[in-house]
């Protein structure tokens, strides 16, 4: 668990460990679960409780730390970095644009309007909240 974040590990998924684990708490830092200053667990305490490896987890934090979603202060642990939250978020919407754009190319191709598409998009919105 991070910060108040249950991390989901699948053995089945062709993403590495420690792939899921940054992945999983990027998208809880930019879903607002985890705020600006949020102490995550320490890296042992994670690796213990996922059942992983300790040089997993610190890959995983390594990772966000790269990209700017952590910050790692020697002796006081690791905590959700601030500032430049925005531009991340900016960032990834600007991915969601490049996907929808190929996938309206995608559908117009295929012979499926514009309409039947929101149909498509709001089923499977509501398939995913009712998960």
């Amino acid at each position: 668990m991070a910060g108040n974040v249950e991390i989901i590990i699948s053995n089945a998924s062709s993403k590495p460990i420690y792939e899921q684990i940054a992945t999983q708490i990027k998208d809880a830092i930019l879903a607002g679960e985890l705020g600006e200053g949020t102490p995550l667990p320490s890296i042992r305490a994670l690796a213990n409780d996922l059942h992983v490896s300790v040089i997993t987890t610190k890959r995983a934090y390594a990772d966000l730390e790269e990209l700017g979603f952590i910050e790692t202060m020697r002796g006081k642990g690791s905590f959700v970095a601030g500032g430049n939250l925005e531009l991340l978020r900016e960032e990834r919407l600007r991915h969601v644009e490049e996907l929808l754009e190929q996938a309206l190319f995608d559908a117009l191709s295929a012979g499926v309007t514009v309409r039947e598409l929101h149909d498509m998009l709001d089923v499977l919105a509501e398939d995913m909240s009712d998960a």
